[in-house]
């Protein structure tokens, strides 16, 4: 007799990638929503993260959440950052933690170091297409760079990976952070700036699977997670070498 399906809870389940997560993975795990609108295709509660009594049901008989819920659609939004991207973040932890969920894998941002972007030679110069004057070879930001977060949005981003960290090493949780890229739903670059840190749709669902399906003696780590993209400043090599990720697309094809 076949292993029934894990029981997988998404935050945000309304959003890009939680459709694109519960649409080409509902044949291996058994998807619900946490989310504070309708979400047709899988069982939902409504409710908002903010609200931790409101919440604390969802998560009962998960083995794994999916926490894509966050306030991005202003990142200098103190109010909005803090009730949702601090307050929501905490209570999706602790709710997890209180109902014996093992897994939380929790979308964090490359906002955490988007810093050296804008100040920094020669990810500033990559970033804006100026690709004449890019040396043939640059140092790759990854899981190991310094927290430079460039406005609220990527401050709270890197809050949920620390807080994350303690969940793991205080609790015993399995917490993985995916610092994940520009994600569109038109998947394609739209911008310039899109084209270093371009993620394609089925790439992000090769990661979310990788990381669902991971071991459990996977306790705690950090992942960036692009496509393979000639002009990347954020390296994917770690996820190739731990979870054994293999981008499929690039962004190689697009010009502005």
């Amino acid at each position: 007799m076949a292993d029934p399906k894990k029981k997988v809870l998404i935050t945000g389940a309304s959003g890009d990638i939680g459709g694109l997560t519960w649409r080409n993975l509902g044949h291996k795990y058994d998807f619900s929503g946490l989310n504070r609108s309708d979400v047709d295709g899988i069982p939902n509660t409504r409710a908002s993260i903010a609200n931790f009594e409101a919440i604390l049901p969802a998560f009962e008989g998960m083995d794994m959440v999916l926490h894509l819920s966050a306030e991005n659609r202003n990142v200098h939004s103190w109010e909005g950052n803090l009730e949702i991207n601090i307050k929501g973040c905490r209570n999706v932890y602790e709710a997890a933690r209180i109902q014996g969920v093992k897994r939380v894998i929790y979308a964090s941002s490359g906002a955490v170091t988007l810093g050296p972007q804008y100040h920094h030679s020669p990810y500033k110069e990559i970033v804006a297409g100026e690709y004449d004057k890019v040396p043939e070879k640059w140092d790759m930001l990854d899981q190991n760079s310094s927290y430079w977060p460039y406005d609220l949005y990527g401050v709270t981003k890197a809050f949920g990976e620390v807080l994350g960290r303690m969940y793991s090493a205080e609790w015993n949780m399995s917490i993985i952070c995916l610092r994940i890229g520009a994600l569109l739903k038109s998947n394609r670059p739209e911008i310039q700036r899109h084209v270093s840190g371009w993620l394609s749709h089925g790439d992000c669902v090769q990661m979310i699977d990788l990381c669902l399906s991971a071991p459990e003696s996977l306790r705690f780590d950090i992942f960036d997670t692009v496509s393979n993209n000639k002009w990347a400043i954020r390296d994917t090599t770690h996820a190739q070498e731990v979870l054994g990720y293999k981008p499929q697309d690039s962004s190689d094809g697009f010009t502005f």
